[in-house]
This record gives C-alpha cells, sequence and structure tokens, in this order.
C-alpha cells in the first residue's frame, strides 16, 4: 500500500468513527442570534408535549387548525381553514387577469428563451399572451369542454398554452415530456382530445400516426416549429368581445383538466380537476403566508414538470401571489439558474436535495474535509433532534451547529441561491435524516404531502411551526385529514378530486361511505395536527409467513450509503425480505478510490465487488437493527444499472415503478435472490 493510500486509508478511519460517534451519524443521502434557524425555540411547543384535545393551533393569520376526536366515527380528525367557497364564475383565467390588474407592469415570468438569453414577461404581457392564443383556439373551433392533449416541459409556453385552454373552457389533458409514443395514444384517446399540442419536433415524431391511430384528433401542433405563432395568427380574426364572451361562460365546476397519475404501482388513471380545484389551492396559500408570497421582492425557481399537479398547482399559486416566478431549462441547468433566480421559494422532490447533499459529501471527500463534513452533519441533526425532543436547544448544541455554519452550511446556502426562505419537498417521502441535517443547517426545507387527487398539497409545513422529525405538517387551508382504524389517510375538501375520467370501478373504491378520499398511503396523526407517513398500503409486503412489512424505512437506511443511489425491499409471498441496491456512480468512484480500489472499473465489476457489497452490507445490518428478525433484509443484489425513466422503471415524478422492477428482473429474483432449496 502506498503512503498516499494509507494516509487516505487512515482519513477514512477516522471518519468511520465520526460516522458511529454517539451512533448518531449517517450519511442522509455564524452566529446563532444573526444567523438562526427559523424554528428557534421560541416558536412554540415542544413537539413531543401533551396535547389535550381538542386542540386549536393559529399558524396562519386567521386560519385555526383544529385537531379532535370525531364524535361520528371516533377517528382523531384535523382541519385548517381556508377561504370562503368561490364565487360560481371563478376559473384559472382570472387568476392571470387578477394579477395583471394589480401589478400589470411589474415582472411575472423570467426565462430563457431559444437563443438561451434572460427574458422578462410582465403580468400585462403575460396575459396579452395568452389572449392572443386563446382567441387563436376559438378560430380554430375549440369548445367549452373540447379536449387538448398537451406534451411540453415545464416553460413560458406552457404556462401561457395552459391558460389559453382554461380561458376557452378546454380540457387540457397533461403528458410528460418524457412520455413513450403508445403513452401519448392512451392519453389522446383517454381524454377525447380533438387537438395534440407538443413543444418540440422529436415529440412530434413520437405522435407519428396518432391521428389515424386516435379516432377524436385533428390536428398536432408543435411549438418548435412555429405552431404558437400560427395559431396566434388566425386569432387576429378573434374580437375581444368573443374571447370575453367565452371566459364569462366558464363556472368555477366546469372540467378544465385531466390528470394522469404517474403509475409507480399500476397503471395510470386520468384524475378529472376543475377550474375550483386549482383556484381554491392557489388562492388559500397566499393569504395563509402572506409575508413570504405578497413580498414582491421573493422569487420562486420552477424547474418540476407541470404535467404533474404539483408543479402546475405551485404556478397557479405564485400567479395568485405578488412574488416573481423564474422558469429554470431543467435539473440539468439547475445551479446555474438557482444563482441568476436566487430564490425565496423552490418546490422540489427529494432526489434534488439528495444529489445536493451527495455533491457536498464528494466535494469535501475522505480525508480531513471529509472529517470536518462529518462531524458538521452530526450537529445539524443532533441541534434539530434536541429541539423536536425538547422543544429547545442547549448551549453546547448551538455552540457546535453556530461553528459549523460559516464553513459548511453557508456553502450550501449558497448553492441553493443564498436567498431561500421555504423550500418544499413533495412528490415521494424524504429521509428524515436528510431533513434534519438540512434544517440543523439553516438550510429551510419543509415537507409536504399530497396527490393528484387532492390538487397536489393537502399537508404542508408552513412557516413557524415547531419542528417535529418526520412530519409532512398540518392540513393544508381548506383540508380535512383523519387516519381509518387500518392507519389508512383520508381527505376530504374542495380541492379533492370527484372521480377518475372514464374509470367508475377506481372511483368507486376510492371514497369511504361517508365521502372521504382513500388515499392508500398509511400513517398517524398527533395531538397536535402532524401527519407522519408511515408506508403505503400497496407498497406493504406480506411475507409468505405472514408478516405485514413495510419497506419505506427500511429502504431509507440502506440508501444513506454515501453511493447508494435507489434501494428497492421485496419479499411479497416470499420466505424472506431482500433488496435490490444501485449504485450513484458519481459517488461511487470517489470512494472506491478512497479505498485503493480502481476508480475506473465498470458498473458492473463495481456491482459484483467485495469490497462495494461490504460497505452496503454495513447499512443492510444497521437497517436490520431496527426491525425483527422476520422483517430483516436477508439478501440484497446490487445492479449495474440504476432506476430511470430511460428504462422505464422511474416516473416523472421520480417514483420506482415496483411492479416494472420486480418485472424486470424476475428472473435474476428467481434464480440467485430466491432459490429453492434441493
Amino acid at each position: 500500500m502506498s503512503l498516499f493510500t494509507s494516509v487516505r486509508q487512515q482519513a477514512a478511519n477516522i471518519t468511520q468513527k465520526a460516522l458511529r460517534l454517539g451512533g448518531d451519524f449517517a450519511h442522509p443521502i455564524g452566529d446563532d442570534s444573526s444567523n438562526g434557524p427559523d424554528y428557534a425555540e421560541n416558536d412554540a411547543l415542544a413537539a413531543n408535549g401533551e396535547v389535550s384535545l381538542p386542540n386549536t393551533a393559529e399558524w396562519g393569520p386567521g386560519y385555526p387548525t383544529t385537531t379532535l376526536i370525531d364524535s361520528t366515527t371516533g377517528l382523531l380528525t384535523t382541519k385548517t381553514e381556508g377561504n370562503p367557497p368561490l364565487d360560481e364564475g371563478m376559473s384559472i383565467y382570472d387568476i392571470y387577469a387578477d394579477r395583471a390588474e394589480r401589478m400589470g407592469d411589474e415582472p411575472l415570468y423570467t426565462y430563457k428563451d431559444d437563443s438561451g438569453k434572460w427574458v422578462t414577461s410582465t403580468a400585462n404581457e403575460t396575459l396579452a399572451d395568452i389572449r392572443s392564443v386563446a382567441k387563436g383556439l376559438l378560430h380554430y373551433g375549440l369548445k367549452k369542454g373540447d379536449g387538448v392533449a398537451f406534451m411540453c416541459r415545464t416553460s413560458y409556453a406552457w404556462d401561457v398554452t395552459d391558460a389559453a385552454v382554461m380561458a376557452c373552457g378546454g380540457v387540457l389533458a397533461t403528458i410528460y415530456d418524457t412520455d413513450s409514443a403508445e403513452q401519448i395514444r392512451n392519453i389522446v384517446n383517454n381524454s377525447d382530445a380533438r387537438l395534440l399540442i407538443v413543444e418540440t419536433a422529436d415529440m412530434r415524431d413520437k405522435a407519428e400516426g396518432a391521428i389515424e391511430e386516435c379516432p377524436s384528433l385533428e390536428t398536432i401542433l408543435c411549438i418548435e416549429t412555429g405552431g404558437l405563432e400560427e395559431i396566434k395568427a388566425y386569432g387576429a380574426a378573434v374580437s375581444d368581445e368573443e374571447l370575453d364572451e367565452r371566459i364569462d361562460s366558464i363556472k368555477k365546476t366546469d372540467l378544465c383538466s385531466i390528470v394522469y397519475t404517474s403509475g409507480s404501482t399500476a397503471a395510470p388513471k386520468g384524475v378529472e380537476m376543475t377550474h375550483e380545484h386549482y383556484c381554491t389551492t392557489a388562492l388559500n396559500l397566499p393569504v395563509y403566508m402572506p409575508d413570504l408570497l405578497h413580498n414582491k421582492k421573493n422569487s420562486v425557481l420552477l424547474f418540476l414538470p407541470q404535467a404533474h399537479s404539483f408543479a402546475r398547482a405551485i404556478n397557479y399559486i405564485c400567479v395568485a401571489s405578488n412574488i416573481r416566478i423564474y422558469i429554470a431549462q431543467g435539473i440539468k441547468t439547475l445551479i446555474a439558474d438557482l444563482q441568476v433566480a436566487r430564490p425565496s421559494v423552490m418546490i422540489v422532490v427529494p432526489r434534488v436535495l439528495e444529489k445536493v447533499y451527495n455533491a457536498a459529501s464528494q466535494k469535501a471527500g475522505h480525508g480531513p474535509k471529509g472529517v470536518a463534513f462529518a462531524a458538521a452533519v452530526v450537529a445539524a441533526q443532533n441541534y434539530m433532534k434536541e429541539l423536536g425532543a425538547k422543544g429547545k436547544v442547549g448551549v453546547l448544541a448551538k455552540t457546535r451547529r453556530a461553528a459549523f455554519d460559516p464553513i459548511v452550511y453557508k456553502t450550501l446556502r449558497d448553492v441553493l441561491g443564498g436567498r431561500a426562505q421555504w423550500i418544499v419537498a413533495g412528490g415521494a417521502p424524504l429521509d428524515p435524516e436528510l431533513l434534519a441535517f438540512f434544517r440543523g443547517a439553516n438550510v429551510p426545507v419543509y415537507e409536504g404531502y399530497g396527490l393528484t387527487e387532492t390538487t397536489a398539497p393537502c399537508a404542508f409545513n408552513p412557516l413557524g411551526v415547531p419542528y417535529h422529525q418526520g412530519s409532512v405538517g398540518i392540513a393544508f387551508p381548506g383540508f380535512e385529514l383523519r387516519v381509518a382504524e387500518d392507519e389508512e389517510i383520508q381527505v376530504k375538501g374542495t380541492a379533492v378530486f370527484p372521480k377518475y375520467h372514464k374509470n367508475e370501478e377506481a372511483t368507486e373504491g376510492s371514497f369511504t361511505d361517508d365521502g372521504w378520499y382513500r388515499t392508500g398511503d398509511l400513517g398517524r396523526l398527533d395531538n397536535d395536527g402532524f401527519l407522519y407517513i408511515t408506508g403505503r398500503k400497496k407498497d406493504l409486503i406480506i411475507t409468505a409467513g405472514g408478516k405485514n412489512v413495510a419497506p419505506g424505512p427500511i429502504e431509507e437506511v440502506i440508501q444513506r450509503c454515501e453511493f447508494v443511489s435507489q434501494v428497492l425491499v421485496l419479499g411479497d409471498k416470499r420466505p424472506f425480505i431482500s433488496a435490490l441496491v444501485t449504485l450513484d456512480e458519481k459517488s461511487l468512484r470517489p470512494w472506491l478510490e478512497s479505498k485503493g480500489l480502481n476508480r475506473d472499473m465498470t458498473m458492473e465489476e463495481a456491482a459484483s465487488n467485495a469490497a462495494v457489497r461490504a460497505e452496503v452490507q454495513k447499512w443492510v445490518d444497521q437497517a436490520n437493527e431496527g426491525v425483527s428478525r422476520a422483517e430483516s433484509v436477508r439478501k440484497f443484489i446490487i445492479l449495474p444499472e440504476e432506476f430511470s425513466q430511460e428504462n422505464g422503471l422511474l416516473t416523472a415524478s421520480m417514483k420506482v415503478i415496483r411492479p416494472k422492477v420486480i418485472r424486470r428482473y424476475a428472473t435474476l429474483l428467481n434464480t440467485q435472490m430466491y432459490t429453492k432449496k434441493k
């Protein structure tokens, strides 16, 4: 072993000791008085304090959250008040029109044009573009209730086209920009779309032949080749009066969109959405968090796909507020775009935060800087754990945290633009240890919860609530939440969908007899009204021995291994629990080098390497410590490829599609994981 390798190995050993210091370090995939966290100890209740029921707290001015035992069902139930019912004639178009009336000459959207230059559109200019496209759609002959299928990445063109279809009373069927030719045809047919609008020529090629195969489809327009300009040109013949007449005819209960679920556990279903769903969500949040959302100096950076309700609902919320909207070109340019937008608000999926953490960890390396980074992680996590357990933080934890702020935590905040006040993670579970690190580092990450069927957010952590580790927060304004006897989370509210499109069977099974939506997620509520997600009913594994196992907590622990990308715990109807593990190549190669191994080995070689396997085994052992033997992972296989959208194993919202993974690796599972005894 060379001297260099020996020194690196010693540093790695020190890091390992830091990792296990007091049992509290695990890689989770300034002055406190002037730069302290927003959840400082004078904020509120101790998370684990005794709270009697009914309990009422007011986290938004004039919008109380009440938690009680329902006298009829006997179930713990929580509700946050929202705005009064909307006027009958309210539509999504009105959100844009109101923004133009309030802040017409001020910036609304800032985005990159085709030349790569950042440009800004004011609220008046955006409304003019919306009306111009809407007139073109009227000239085309789009009637109220007609379907328009739309395939486009998040962009200014997405927002204008969407709002124009809404202004005409059309029904927008959303298609992810990564969807296949078959998925395009399925959505066009299910939504009875007359018009298909795509962003690029490549998407147009993918949709080739759809007109012949989809009976309702008449026309395909491509934005990249001038489709919107063509629509606008035809719209010149349509008067303002004709457009206003159509806009005035729209009611809040009119169907405005069919949004297709990502299909992580089953085939996608079309969720019917009305103007009332989106407008209720959009108008409730700004009045609930006025200091953040009514401040004109604040901004948001959008980059998640707006074909999903989460990003789309956030766009409407931001238009209904006073903040400026920046649109990133995608995750690939996110870091650079953050330095331009310097957002106050960000909406992310956990995978983005995992990549930010991994990048910081890799930059620190495995030497002395790596030791310092590990200690900084411990300090941040301990700070939050102490706050969560006691409602306040001792001098020692404060001092440790403050020591790392200028050398570790500030760098993370700067990477995210340096002005973040509210970073909301949703779409998939966020590892509580990773959240504790970011919050302890004064990176304001808050977890929320929602589904396509609830117009995205139905639970969230607003600014100012006390820290509850692992909680996705309180009921979003206008929602009621309860946990049934079988621990299923159930939801009620104006923004809950009415039915699945052309799918009565799925609709009927999705609601209780008293009208609550069955989410399919498992969870618990505390007396403060905070919701915790514990698993998913469809993901629940029942072994051949009859043991019920929730895979999520086990997967979270194994995924804390610094070079593990994804973990899928399996075992349904099998004799024991197992796991498929994928590797993050960018994190793996520095780790290999730090161990004196060949940094450039192939991923196939790495997947079968004994040292790599031994490192993963450490985290499997740690995960097994928290469960019974019947729930423990007995065997695992490391795969040479990640689950991705390209290989069809990941949804557009970054969820692993469990049934497809099982089908893809069926032979491997049957011949190497679960082998019959001779």
